[in-house]
């Protein structure tokens, strides 16, 4: 489904990436979600994102080109706990002026770990989101780490955490990098948005 993915660069701000004509589509979750992994998968590329294991590793906003069509921003994680209060501020700076200011921003995608209940930093960022009008999508990685026994539970206790703050959750999807679950769902929804886009 994706030919060709090249990278663009790496920015420290919104202000200093280059304009073009493509739609953005972000990626953005709580340290140590999965976000690098699920990136690699999307993109069928083995190495696109760094998959590291110590959280935090991703400290600007990277672009890259899918096929000359849209491009996919792999934001930095939030809430790592060994960031000092300096690098958070900065975190908190650079990706919301990032989301406020981007004029060819059209969704981003919140990703939560699906194997624990929801975070409070995922709540708070999800909850600024609304608040700011920014659109956004919800997906639940890692799902297939999930035990058996806790799969009919798991996703919905996550769905009843937030909403008790939303009268209707944004859309919603279920992946993992190892069985690519979710991978053609996401990618779809990617081009659905961005034809829409091209014709108004």
């Amino acid at each position: 489904m994706i030919n060709d993915v090249a990278y663009i660069g790496s920015y420290p701000s919104v202000t200093k990436i280059p304009s073009n004509a493509m739609p953005q589509y972000a990626f953005v979750g709580r340290s140590n979600v999965g976000k690098s992994s699920l990136i690699n998968m999307l993109t069928d590329r083995k190495a696109l994102a760094r998959v590291s294991k110590q959280p935090g590793k991703t400290q600007m906003i990277n672009l890259f080109a899918v096929d000359n069509a849209w491009c996919l921003v792999d934001l930095p994680g939030y809430g790592y706990a060994k960031q000092s209060k300096k690098m958070r501020n900065s975190w908190n700076k650079m990706v919301r002026n990032y989301l406020l200011g981007s004029n060819q921003l059209q969704l981003v995608f919140c990703l939560i770990d699906s194997n624990i209940p929801l975070q409070t930093n995922d709540l708070e960022f999800i909850n600024w989101m609304g608040s700011n009008q920014v659109p956004f999508a919800i997906v639940y990685t890692k799902i297939d780490r999930v035990r058996k026994s806790k799969r009919p539970s798991q996703i919905p206790s996550i769905r009843r955490s937030l909403l008790e703050y939303w009268e209707k959750l944004p859309p919603e999807f279920q992946a993992s990098a190892i069985t690519k679950q979710g991978r053609d769902a996401i990618l779809n929804y990617i081009a659905d948005l961005s034809s829409a886009q091209m014709k108004k």
